[in-house]
């Protein structure tokens, strides 16, 4: 299928797109993309250019993820939004992004058992659904730079799981006042949330588990509630990855179990009388991908199936991610696949990425080894923007 235009002759992907109750100016999103450059979870100034650098007239952006608690980290320096430090850090990032005219969400995040005892207060066992560790084929990267095995963890008990849901819900609460946008609760690969909907990692006998969709879903549902009553369901969004198997987070059906959630999620939207922003959806090739960078790994009809099956039962904005190419995005909105296309290590490279990929230019290569360093420059805000003297200056709208 040829991409789709609009009368202007721009690819769809270019277009504006009404997300919600908010008007963009056009459907390539900054994905949330863990950095590791918040030290001691305080998120730092470097942070302010990194965004503001990567924001446009009408743009979107999602934060990296940001706890909402302190046993909610698995990474070395990552943001958090539970103190009143962290939301007077986070509201000079928030105002650098809104003073080049995007909009910002914060993604929510726990990462349950994909945690280790270093980052824990007290030195305690990582909490979770299960008591099942994550297998020796991942590693956790340590304060230290070494990387390390990753420990059992605590399996939550039914009482104290209500007590998690109101930290998501304070965290909503502290992001609208640091003033981002909205938030997007991270229910994906196989961080907190994640090990609740999985069945290949959920083992419990109570009402958050076993083969039961319901309980398997409850706990997100119950999260995703909270926040909706704190905030609006007009600045809240929710990723899944159904078909991921990042940290070991199988499901034997993932279509079935992203089907219950879009489900459950429809029938929130009918309760409250609004829908929620956007569904945020990891495309199948994302771990394989991410881990050969060899190509388009797996079935494309056996993605394409789900992704489709999603889209279609969604009632609201869809988004996508996971290994997109600016061929692979235009094509996913030009036939319907999705709304909008989040884009993670080619904006990480490319600052200017909107650009570059609506005038077709050349794309700097990202540098790995500096994902997850704490230089405040270095791999983070010095990859150049396209020269202006012999490159395209500006879009006309950008």
């Amino acid at each position: 299928m040829a991409p789709e235009t609009t009368t202007q002759g721009r690819a769809a992907l270019f277009s504006p797109y009404k997300m919600g109750k908010f008007n963009l100016s056009h459907r390539v999103v900054l994905a949330p993309m863990t950095r590791c450059r918040a030290l001691n979870w305080i998120p730092q100034p470097a942070m302010a250019e990194y965004y503001a650098q990567r924001s446009t007239p009408g743009g979107f952006l999602i934060s990296e993820g940001t706890l909402i608690s302190p046993t909610a980290p698995g990474f070395p320096h990552v943001p958090g939004i539970y103190s009143e430090e962290q939301v007077a850090a986070w509201r000079k990032i928030v105002d650098a992004v809104h003073a080049k005219g995007s909009l910002i969400f914060c993604q929510l995040w726990h990462v349950g058992r994909a945690s280790h005892p270093v980052y824990q207060p007290g030195g305690a066992p990582p909490i979770s659904s299960t008591t099942k560790p994550i297998s020796a084929r991942w590693r956790i990267l340590l304060p230290d730079g070494s990387y390390g095995v990753y420990p059992e963890p605590r399996a939550l008990k039914s009482y104290e799981i209500p007590d998690i849901v109101q930290h998501y819900r304070q965290a909503a609460v502290n992001a609208i006042r640091a003033g981002f946008d909205g938030i997007e609760i991270h229910g994906a690969h196989g961080y907190l949330i994640d090990q609740f909907l999985k069945d290949g990692i959920n083992d419990r006998t109570d009402e958050y588990g076993g083969s039961s969709l319901e309980n398997r879903c409850r706990f997100l549902m119950q999260v995703v509630k909270a926040v909706v009553s704190a905030i609006g369901a007009d600045r809240v969004a929710v990723r899944i990855s159904p078909a991921i198997d990042h940290l070991d987070a199988m499901d034997s059906n993932p279509l079935r179990l992203g089907l219950a959630v879009v489900e459950r999620l429809n029938r929130l939207q009918q309760e409250v009388g609004s829908k929620l922003t956007y569904l945020h959806v990891t495309q199948p090739r994302y771990t394989a991908y991410g881990q050969t960078e060899s190509g388009r790994p797996g079935s494309e009809e056996e993605e394409a199936h789900l992704m489709r099956n999603l889209r279609k039962a969604y009632q609201g904005t869809f988004m996508c991610s996971g290994g997109f190419t600016r061929e692979l995005a235009i094509e996913a909105v030009a036939q319907g696949d999705a709304d909008l296309v989040s884009f993670g290590r080619l904006y990480i490279s490319n600052p200017d990425l909107v650009l570059r990929l609506e005038v077709n230019a050349p794309l700097n290569k990202y540098n790995r080894k500096t994902f997850y360093t704490q230089d405040p420059v270095v791999g983070y805000t010095d990859y150049p923007f396209l020269n202006k003297e012999s490159g395209p200056k500006s879009l006309s709208r950008l």
